[in-house]
Parts: C-alpha cells; structure tokens; sequence
C-alpha cells in the first residue's frame, strides 16, 4: 500500500483555508450587494450632495446610467469597508500573531474613521477648491460645461485618493507594533519622504496649484504625527522589556 505523501496530508488543511476564504469572499459580495442596491434605489436622496447645486450635463442617454453606476459603486464600496475589513480580519486571524491580532481588533474601526475624515476632507475641502479654481480658469478663454460622466470621475479623484491618504499613521502604527518601522527610520527619510509627498500630492490632485498645496500640508501633519506614534509604540516596547527583565532577576 503507497505511503500517504505531505501533500496528500496537507490537502484537508489547504481546502479548509480556501473555504474560509470562499465564505468570507461570499459575506462580503453579499454586503456590497446589499449597498449596492440601497444606494441605488435610493440615488435621488443622495443626489443633491453629489452634483452640489452644479448645472451639469448629459451627452447620451447612457451618461445617466454611467453617472448613476458610478456614484452607487464608489458610495456602496465605502458603506462596505468596515464588513470588508472585519471578514478581512477573520480569515487572516488565526495566521496573526497575538500581538497583530489585538492591532487589529482594536484599530479597525480607527482604520474606518481615518477613511471618513480623509474622505470629508477631499468632499468638503479639495473638491470644491479645485471645481471653482479650474472652472473660473476654464471660463477665461472657453464657455464651461461639465458632463456628469466627467464631474463623478473628478469627484472620484479628488476624494477617494485622498481617503486612503489619511491612513498613513494606521500604517505606521502597524509596522512599529512588528518591529518593522523605527522613528530612527523615519527621521532619517524625513526629507526624502517629504519630496515624495510632494509628487503623490501632485499625482492624486487635480493640476492647480492650490489643491496640491492643500493635500501636501495634511500629508506632511499626518507623516508627523507617525513619527509620534512610532516613539509612544518603541517607547511602550522598550518599559515593557525593563520590566520583563526586572521581573526576572
């Protein structure tokens, strides 16, 4: 009789894994589904905060599909994060360490209200700037109109980027909590990071100066404020080990 080989008995563990990740690939289908559909039933309420009183156009019958497609898509992935990332968490949970099990479990839902101010602030801040500085430039030498196709791409881009920005010290939470980033590290790149960010403002925003000024200043707060947090986690590491030694001897 043939001896069972290492693959053959690694099997049951290698299906078990990827029916977890089918199930929690399902729970979170099923809950963007669910957004999807809310949203769009409902796309007249939450109309007037997209177009913002903006007199914009229709070029083809399929535009107001596209426009309707995109916003209920980028709203419904929003709503969707926090489940996302929970279903996320548990499928990836019994391969995390204890220490990267409790960041987790504690930071998720920082991780979403991060997302939500990056997302108000590219809303409320960038998008209108940008509008009325690229219009009023437009209007100079041409008559503006704004398809609505056009207007939810530039919404998009002007808010989304900027969301995903915003979690930069979740980031650097993170890769201190592995002993991975070291406020040595980012002191060091300082400079260097700060002519990165400088390009990634310039990329994400739109090409106006002033947008990118705007995002460049938030993004140079928020690499400060990750040197921060790096000291406290190395500073809490570092009182923790003292203490284990002290406890030893």
């Amino acid at each position: 009789m043939p001896k069972e080989t290492s693959t053959q008995k690694d099997d049951p563990e290698v299906v078990g894994h990827l029916e977890e990740l089918r199930k929690q690939l399902i729970k979170s289908a099923v809950v963007f589904t669910i957004f999807f559909i809310i949203v769009l039933s409902t796309i007249h309420f939450w109309f007037p905060y997209i177009i913002k009183d903006h007199n914009l156009l229709i070029l083809s019958p399929f535009d107001v599909l596209s426009f309707y497609m995109t916003i209920s898509l980028a709203l419904s992935i929003g709503l969707s994060i926090p489940f996302i990332c929970h279903f996320i968490y548990q499928f990836v949970k019994p391969g995390l360490t204890k220490r990267e099990s409790k960041f987790f479990s504690l930071y998720t839902p920082l991780i979403f209200l991060l997302f939500l101010c990056g997302l108000s602030f590219g809303y409320f801040v960038i998008n209108p700037i940008s509008y009325s500085f690229l219009t009023s430039l437009g209007a100079i030498h041409f008559d503006v109109m704004i398809s609505a196709r056009e207007y939810a791409r530039f919404l998009l881009f002007t808010t989304i980027p900027i969301a995903l920005i915003f979690e930069l010290p979740i980031v650097a939470l993170f890769l201190a909590t592995i002993e991975v980033l070291t406020v040595e590290t980012l002191k060091k790149t300082r400079k260097w990071s700060y002519v990165i960010l400088a390009i990634l403002s310039a990329l994400i925003t739109p090409p106006d100066f002033i947008s990118q000024i705007i995002v460049l200043i938030p993004m140079i707060l928020l690499y400060e404020i990750s040197i921060r947090i790096v000291a406290r986690v190395e500073k809490k590491r570092t009182l923790r080990h003292e203490m284990e030694e002290t406890e030893v001897t």
